[in-house]
């Protein structure tokens, strides 16, 4: 098989613009709502907001903040407005990652360098993010997954019997991503406070969002640095932030604590090289959009992309109970909409593939019959095409249910 090479000549812009245009055509359209994981969208506006704030810092690199001083700015702004959207105290302080799975990294890094144990474990829920499980393998820790409670939470007793003295941090989410449902994070706070060990929160989805949920009348648990013992938390701009990817935050109770995933040298002969991140260069776009979009939209845009979120996921579950055939799973406060069907024998895979058949990414649950959307803004916009075609895929399905398995797509 011969590999790609290099062109023995430039080619112009327009052609290598239509090549590109030209490799999109088997995608998903998430300008048209078909995918509801990936992708954060609210409207042209917003994204033109993303692109020149971006452009305006394209070439800039965040790690020379000496250099760039007003991107050290914007991103002192950026984690500013972070931690007073998710109430933390006066001497709490953030780091700005490139993404969740960064931020939990470096939680999961300083818990371990604050607590200085030879075999560390984390104790989490079986429904927390797989990125835990991806950063204790990178930092050399055990991982102690719990069965879930009922109502899709933690277990906060089985997790406290999974606790033991190599115990570093524990995990809550809110909300998970699976099921949308939020810890009992005051509970998780109490054990973490009684072991003496670190409990981070991973808002990566929830961090934008449930803020304005509760504002809009919402209810939902305790969950940020409201809760006392809550020690960091994660939460993804670049997720319902609305900022360009990728953008996220790490905040800490304590500035103080950011010192144990901070890395300064001056072992080689060029000078001093200190940075709190696991990034060298940093994309100086990313700081800049994130923070034109924050301004862009302030509390009244957050508001309405909320507003939104809401109608389209009442909509959907409304939808689906009307169709008789599926089941909504209850509870589900957040962003998060599972259903399955009813009926055991039914195929979800010939539902799913009918679904990709029709344009839809189909995002499965890992017992293969729950079906998951992670609802945002562009959402309320296609409901009804969504009901029509599931409606068409569950009849096609239906009448093919002597045919053998189709095991359908799995994302």
């Amino acid at each position: 098989m011969m590999r790609k090479r290099l062109p023995e000549r430039g080619l112009p812009w327009p052609e290598l613009a239509a090549a590109l245009e030209a490799a999109k055509a088997g995608d998903y359209s998430w300008r048209r709502g078909r995918v509801a994981v990936f992708i954060y969208y609210l409207d042209e506006a917003l994204e033109r907001v993303q692109k020149e704030a971006y452009l305006a810092y394209f070439t800039e690199n965040a790690l020379g903040q000496r250099a760039f001083p007003s991107l050290a700015k914007l991103e002192r702004e950026v984690v500013e407005m972070g931690l007073s959207l998710l109430h933390a105290p006066p001497e709490a302080g953030g780091t700005f990652t490139s993404g969740g799975s960064e931020s939990i990294f470096l939680a999961l890094l300083a818990a371990r360098e604050r607590a200085g144990r030879a075999h560390p474990n984390i104790v989490l829920a079986e429904s927390a993010h797989l990125t835990f499980d991806r950063a204790a393998w990178y930092l050399g820790m055990a991982v102690r997954r719990i069965p879930l409670a009922a109502g899709y939470v933690a277990d906060v007793p089985a997790m406290a019997a999974a606790t033991d003295q190599d115990t570093i941090a524990l995990i809550a989410s809110a909300p998970c991503y699976p099921y949308g449902t939020i810890d009992d994070i005051p509970a998780l706070a109490a054990l973490a406070q009684e072991k003496g060990v670190w409990l981070h929160v991973d808002a990566c989805v929830g961090g934008f969002l449930s803020p304005f949920l509760e504002r809009l009348g919402h209810a939902l648990p305790p969950w940020d640095f409201r809760v006392p013992g809550v020690t960091s938390i994660s939460a993804d701009l670049h997720k319902h932030g609305m900022a360009a990817k990728g953008a996220s935050l790490l905040l800490v109770a304590d500035d103080a604590w950011r010192a144990y995933h901070r890395f300064a040298s001056s072992a080689w002969p060029r000078g001093p090289y200190v940075s709190y991140v696991a990034q060298g260069t940093r994309p100086g776009g990313a700081v800049a959009a994130a923070w034109a979009v924050m301004h862009s939209l302030g509390e009244e845009g957050y508001l309405r992309a909320a507003r939104r979120i809401l109608d389209a996921k009442a909509r959907l579950s409304a939808g689906l109970r009307a169709v008789g055939a599926f089941e909504v799973l209850e509870p589900s406060p957040h962003a998060m909409l599972v259903f399955r069907p009813r009926d055991p024998a039914l195929d979800a895979g010939r539902i799913a593939a009918a679904m990709d058949a029709r344009g839809w990414l189909p995002s499965r649950m890992s017992d293969g019959r729950g079906f998951h959307l992670h609802l945002n803004p562009i959402h309320d916009q296609v409901v009804e095409e969504y009901l029509a075609h599931l409606g068409e895929s569950l009849a096609e399905a239906t009448a093919g249910a002597g045919e053998g398995a189709a095991p359908g797509p799995a994302y």
